[in-house]
């Protein structure tokens, strides 16, 4: 069991998620609330190895929650990645009189935070990738914006396919997890979705798709592909050289990492927020914040790290139904 943290540290790493300055928010108030000190750590472990740290005060995150991206700002540094670099920002955390950490993002984030435990640092950790790949909780802050913000585009797009019923290819985020490919897939009702999790197989997601949708009278076509499963310009051009059919296609991009945060990620990210003071308040180190059927929890980082998310089997079947239907 740590010692009691005094004063703790704030730091967001990774790419930035939506509710991550709502989970800042809710790390200073909580610290607040305690009689903690804060200190926000910017330009993540990176801003840690240069010191650049500034003090949190209530006042300064007054309408925190509303705000996309990451007032601290966020950045990857290979220098941190070297022992000696672990231990130098170990270093710096206490000559700055911090006793305690948060850590804001996501695998690489909490991989950090577990080598600076090791080195004598109260840590704890809080999931925010808009990926939701975290396997120890069912939900990652910033999931839920993104893919909002996939979905309102592609019903845009579906508007210009049905107008000149063309063929569309849509690339979201998801380099390694396709679970923002998946649900923006079934809220869109798209003809065919391709995972990272999934062997690319053009004929049976694709082109089976297209002859089923054309057998049922569908004159437009929309398909989602996660960037790590595939490029969209060569889906489409696939689609073209094999078909015939006119098929356009969209990049999404960092778009769906940017924007207002919606209410549920609000809410996750300062509960999270909460719960990771209140660890580290009670002398609780090298936890990941979880949420688990509505419960907040925690689970040991260098279990966390170790585990493996893939897309849910039932509702992969259900899509499976759902897409030869369409």
């Amino acid at each position: 069991m740590a010692d009691k943290v005094k004063k703790i540290g704030v730091l967001t790493s990774g790419g930035d998620a939506p509710g991550m300055n709502a989970a800042i928010r809710a790390c200073v108030r909580t610290a607040a609330s305690l009689g903690l000190e804060c200190i926000g750590i910017r330009h993540g472990y990176q801003g840690l190895l240069a010191n650049d740290m500034i003090p949190l005060r209530v006042e300064d995150v007054s309408g925190l929650a509303s705000r996309g991206g990451t007032i601290l700002y966020t950045a990857r540094s290979k220098e941190f990645a070297t022992p000696e670099g672990v231990k130098k920002a170990a270093g710096n955390l206490k000559a700055a009189g911090i006793d305690g950490l948060v850590a804001i993002g996501g695998d690489g984030t909490f991989r950090g935070a577990y080598d600076l435990s090791k080195e004598g640092v109260a840590v704890s950790c809080i999931p925010a990738t808009i990926d939701n790949d975290i396997a120890c909780t069912t939900y990652t802050i910033g999931f839920d914006t993104a893919c909002n913000t996939a979905a309102e585009a592609i019903d845009r797009l579906r508007d210009t396919m049905k107008s000149h019923e063309r063929c569309s290819v849509v690339e979201v985020m998801g380099h390694k997890a396709g679970h923002i490919a998946l649900a923006v897939g079934i809220a869109g009702g798209a003809t065919g979705i391709l995972v990272p999790e999934e062997p690319l197989d053009l004929e049976r997601f694709v082109f089976e798709r297209i002859r089923h949708a054309r057998n049922n009278g569908r004159t437009f076509l929309l398909f989602i592909v996660a960037e790590g499963a595939a490029k969209a310009q060569d889906v489409a051009d696939r689609i073209t050289k094999e078909t015939g059919i006119e098929t356009r296609v969209t990049v999404l991009g960092h778009i769906q990492r940017g924007g207002i945060p919606l209410v549920h990620d609000r809410i996750v990210a300062t509960r999270m927020g909460y719960t990771a003071v209140k660890l580290l308040s009670e002398g609780k180190s090298g936890q990941v914040v979880c949420l688990h059927g509505g419960t907040y929890g925690c689970t040991p980082i260098e279990e966390a790290v170790a585990m493996h998310k893939g897309l849910d089997g039932e509702i992969s079947v259900i899509l499976d139904a759902i897409l030869t239907g369409c």
